[in-house]
């Protein structure tokens, strides 16, 4: 990494101890400051006619860093901004997004928890949030639709809380696959609490991630600013069970905002958790899907609206970059790469169809592109 790239990613650290994410004042100002360190300038500059709670913010921010970074360094914690390769660029959507709910923009970086790579398994990603008082019907149905969903490639993304989002995250691992946790405290934190091993399994060969700095606490507005990540990282979103008041809705208004898939569960009519969802659907903000099957089924033909156009796959190319023309097995590749099998064996479909891979006895190798690509039955060829 160059010392300009280092100097931006300071800045934005800086920056984010300095000023509450998501504050729908930010890209404003970073666009009227050409950047980070353009800003970071304007505000340590004493005619910086900016809101004195950034230029505290500030003092604050310089004083505290070191120990900040020490702490995540202790807790495993690492930042992660739009300089670093394991950069989701789909989080970009968010700075050309209108805001709401007080909160806006695109993070200026992530603190994350867990040897996943959070760009890749964000690739294909599905999240699933609803109601934490939720139902037994919306608890099953949360955590089918998160395993059907993860075994077709999907990472499932929520937000670790009880109820729904504590289901899909279950159901996601109960067929391989270590998700994405969207927190609205510290990375380091297990919150709820009675969550700690439900977030280590994730962290394990997933990914927990925060806006906010490692120790920073919980709290009401934290918790909307952190829906639009939710939102932004899925190919698309589906609501299980939410009442007129939810802010699992916020997060749908989000996703909706965004372009993603939009999708919502019904619920028995006398039901005041699946209140919201079947408003949703009624005012035409969420297709109704009543199964996983049916979740896919959107989400591919999504996918294959895209996909004509020659769209890059991270995943992809980076199982194709991992394959050599010795065998190697979905399970092997999914541990280099830090990602779900079911993400692996998807990827080498894909490139089996490119004419790139290949499946043999001893596992998956590539193909050597010569003018047409062909397929040797002999692996050492």
């Amino acid at each position: 990494m160059g010392d300009a790239s280092e100097h931006v990613r300071e800045a934005r650290l800086l920056l984010s101890l300095a000023i509450e994410p998501g504050d729908p004042r930010l890209p404003s100002a970073l666009e009227a400051s050409g950047g980070a360190i353009g800003l970071l300038e304007r505000l340590r500059s004493p005619t910086a006619s900016w809101p004195e709670t950034w230029i505290r913010g500030l003092r604050r921010a310089e004083r505290d860093r070191a120990g900040v970074e020490s702490a995540g360094r202790d807790n495993g914690v690492r930042w992660v901004t739009p300089e670093d390769e394991e950069w989701p660029v789909q989080l970009d959507d968010l700075q050309h997004t209108e805001g709401t709910s007080g909160a806006a923009g695109a993070p200026l970086g992530l603190w994350c928890r867990g040897t996943g790579d959070l760009r890749l398994l964000s690739d294909h990603a599905l999240a699933v949030v609803g109601a934490r008082d939720c139902t037994t019907y919306g608890a099953e149905a949360a955590a089918d639709i998160a395993a059907v969903g993860a075994d077709a490639g999907f990472s499932i993304v929520s937000g670790a809380a009880f109820g729904i989002d504590a289901s899909a995250h279950r159901g996601g691992i109960l067929v391989g696959d270590p998700g994405i946790a969207v927190l609205a405290c510290g990375a380091d934190l297990d919150y709820p609490r009675a969550h700690a091993s439900l977030l280590g399994r994730i962290a394990e060969r997933g990914v927990v991630i925060s806006e906010y700095p490692p120790g920073a606490p919980a709290a009401r507005s934290r918790f909307l600013a952190r829906n639009r990540l939710i939102a932004a990282l899925s190919d698309g979103l589906v609501v299980v069970e939410a009442a007129r008041r939810s802010g699992s809705l916020n997060t749908l208004h989000w996703a909706d905002r965004l372009g993603r898939v939009t999708m919502a569960v019904p619920g028995p009519i006398s039901s005041a958790q699946s209140q919201g969802t079947h408003e949703a659907i009624r005012g035409g903000k969420a297709v109704l899907v009543g199964s996983g099957t049916d979740v896919v089924a959107e989400l591919l033909g999504f996918s294959a609206q895209v996909g004509g156009s020659e769209l890059p796959d991270p995943v992809a190319g980076a199982v194709l970059d991992a394959l050599d023309r010795v065998p190697v097995f979905p399970a092997e590749l999914a541990r280099r790469l830090r990602i779900g099998t079911s993400h692996a064996l998807r990827a080498l479909n894909r490139l089996e169809r490119a004419g790139l891979a290949w499946q043999a006895d001893a596992g998956w190798c590539r193909v050597e592109a010569q003018g047409e690509l062909t397929q040797s039955s002999d692996p050492s060829a």
